[in-house]
């Protein structure tokens, strides 16, 4: 880190002048790249040197350079027959620069930079980019709401404001960033971790050696690109890591959360993956690898990635307002208690964004603080905050800053899609403002029906359904009466996608203005699709047929038990069940790589569901067997 080098380039020193005398002074920059977001989320990183820019900074900033969009994931849209894609630079946000700390220039002694510049994809003249539809969406959030506001302008008296005051409209948003780091020998060990989570041993405990200057050096980083951190802090995952005789820190397994202040919709996305890259190049100089995975080791916390949205007038005398906040005595405000009812109410569309993949539904299960249902928490009085960290969707609200009212939507991870996660909100929240405005609902109409109990009458929430708890979800509920009062959580990704087909009315809020038109969205699905269906047939699969075969038989007939005997029968016959084929019958595993074969992802969608079940019967199975013997 130094004084010396830039950090980022805000949009109004995005010009050729400027360009050409930063690059020309600091020559450290050695690199662009051109950064676009593909529908899993991935971004491109080419190293363009830097005197390409220079021969030609007007291209660079009003044309675009081409590349290969068959290479990433925009399946039937990028084809390989039709690849060509352009890059135009977005010059409305900040463009970052990425160093190489392990590699110094020669001249300067400074380390080795690339310049990151956001960028869309275009083809065939349209932009389909997963950033692009995001400004699209925020585009189309604005417009209709300011449409909203003038067609129902005594909304906003209570605010002593009219619509000619405004001056934008802004849709504040940030997220957090949880994550696992280890020294890579480091073995998980889920008979260690698990106590220890539930013993509340590590949240908030004082880091230490290499994961104390690694986080701290973190920080200061995001300090300098303009993040402005918040806190950095241990997770509740983890234990504590041993000394070698040099006293360093080994064995580290730990989980982190680091959190800096919001933006707009779009620069919050950018940010976030920027930080995530900082975090790994920062833990990994300290010999610390770093998994963003949302659920890394079973049986233990995984890592989420809370995502923040509000929504803020910002007016002509430079005054900002919160509209979520309450002007009386209420929770929310109209626009708050609408925004809310518009995701609920919407969520099957915008789960299939928010968990995408096989790992990310493995996080959402009861007894580790991820949310399982479609349901939010207001509070148990408006005098007095609180945080229900068991729902959906919590309400963050500190009476003396009334400009921090915002929703937590816990179900995000480190890997989901943040560009798309915030394009469906936005669209479904503006669908709960349009019914809110249009129907003229006040405070207490927009309460009084998202608290209805189930079999309630309601205009806009589905009558069968409740919507709002103040309970536990997980100590407070069985599994049948959550799912009576909340709707059963999709267990595959296969279901999950199945929102689309089930919810057309639903999916329609999604493609106003074509921000996500049907060829995006099957275009989405087909990428998703693949890859869950490739990790269950690789990497999951793999994994599981290792952890099978370490499942030995250890007793002898000498020392043995009738129990042991029968706890080893149990064991080998799960055994064979998911991972051996006889003439008589295929395994789990044959019939879940034949199911995929003749894609018939509802088939893989159920045997999944069946091979996670045996597979966690097998565990348990076998600690049964093990522990009841003596002699190994």
């Amino acid at each position: 880190m130094s004084k010396d080098l830039v950090y980022f380039i805000k949009p109004e020193q995005q010009t050729e002048g400027f360009l050409k005398d930063l690059l020309t002074t600091h020559t450290e920059i050695k690199f662009v790249s051109l950064v676009g977001i593909d529908y899993s989320g991935n971004d491109t990183d080419e190293k363009i040197p830097v005197e390409v820019l220079l021969e030609d900074i007007s291209g660079f900033l009003n044309g675009a350079v081409q590349t290969d969009g068959s290479s990433v994931v925009l399946p039937g849209i990028a084809t390989l027959n039709n690849a060509k894609v352009d890059m135009p630079a977005d010059k409305t946000v900040n463009w970052f620069v990425d160093y190489n700390y392990e590699n110094l220039d020669e001249e300067t002694g400074k380390p080795v930079g690339t310049l990151r510049i956001p960028s869309f994809f275009i083809h065939e003249g349209k932009a389909i980019d997963s950033r692009y539809i995001l400004k699209n969406s925020i585009e189309t959030f604005k417009s209709d709401f300011l449409a909203l506001l003038a067609k129902h302008p005594a909304v906003l008296a209570d605010y002593g404001i009219t619509v000619d005051d405004i001056a934008d409209v802004v849709a504040t948003s940030a997220t957090e960033l949880e994550f696992w780091v280890r020294t890579p020998d480091a073995v998980p060990d889920v008979p260690e971790l698990s106590p220890s989570q539930v013993l509340q041993e590590q949240y908030w405990a004082r880091t230490k050696g290499s994961v104390r200057t690694a986080l701290e050096e973190t920080l200061v980083l995001l300090g300098e690109y303009g993040f402005e951190p918040e806190m950095g802090h241990k997770e509740v995952g983890g234990r504590s890591a041993k000394l070698d005789e040099f006293g360093n820190l080994v064995d580290v397994c730990e989980q982190i959360e680091i959190d800096w202040k919001y933006s707009n919709a779009l620069q919050a996305a950018d940010n976030e993956l920027f930080v995530r890259n900082i975090v790994k190049e920062t833990f990994r100089r300290y010999g610390l690898d770093v998994t963003f995975e949302a659920k890394p080791i079973e049986g233990v916390a995984g890592s989420g990635e809370h995502t923040h949205v509000g929504i803020a007038l910002k007016l002509k005398n430079g005054k900002r307002i919160n509209l979520f906040t309450a002007t009386k005595n209420h929770f929310l405000s109209v626009f708050g208690y609408a925004s809310v009812m518009g995701v609920l109410n919407n969520y099957e569309v915008v789960n299939p964004f928010v968990s995408a993949t096989t790992d990310s539904l493995r996080r959402l299960k009861p007894g580790f603080e991820a949310p399982i249902c479609i349901v939010t928490s207001l509070g148990h009085s408006v005098e007095v905050p609180s945080r229900n960290r068991s729902v959906l969707i919590g309400l963050v609200r500190d009476l003396n800053s009334p400009l921090a009212t915002r929703f937590e939507l816990r179900a995000p991870n480190p890997h989901s899609n943040t560009y798309l996660v915030l394009s469906a909100l936005y669209l479904a929240i503006l669908d709960g403002v349009k019914y809110a405005l249009n129907n003229n609902k006040t405070e207490d109409d927009l309460l009084a029906e998202l608290s209805k109990k189930p079999g309630e009458d309601a205009d806009y929430l589905a009558k069968d359904r409740a919507y709002r708890t103040e309970e536990n979800i997980f100590e407070d509920f069985s599994e049948e009466e959550r799912i009576a009062l909340f709707g059963k959580a999709p267990a595959t990704v296969y279901e999950n996608f199945l929102g689309f087909e089930k919810y057309p009315e639903k999916a329609a809020i999604l493609k106003v203005n074509d921000v996500l038109t049907d060829k995006i969205i099957e275009s989405f699905k087909e990428g998703l699709t693949l890859r869950w269906t490739v990790e269950i047939t690789t990497r999951i699969e793999r994994n599981y047929s290792a952890e099978i075969r370490s499942y030995k038989k250890l007793h002898d007939a000498e020392h043995a038990a009738d129990i042991d005997i029968a706890n080893w029968n149990t064991v080998s016959a799960l055994r064979k069940y998911i991972a051996k084929d006889t003439f008589e019958k295929k395994c789990l595993f044959t019939q879940v790589n034949e199911a995929v074969a003749a894609e018939d992802f509802a088939k893989v969608s159920d045997l999944y569901v069946e091979l996670d079940n045996k597979l966690q019967a097998l565990r348990a199975a076998y600690k049964a067997y093990k522990n009841n013997l003596l002699d190994i």
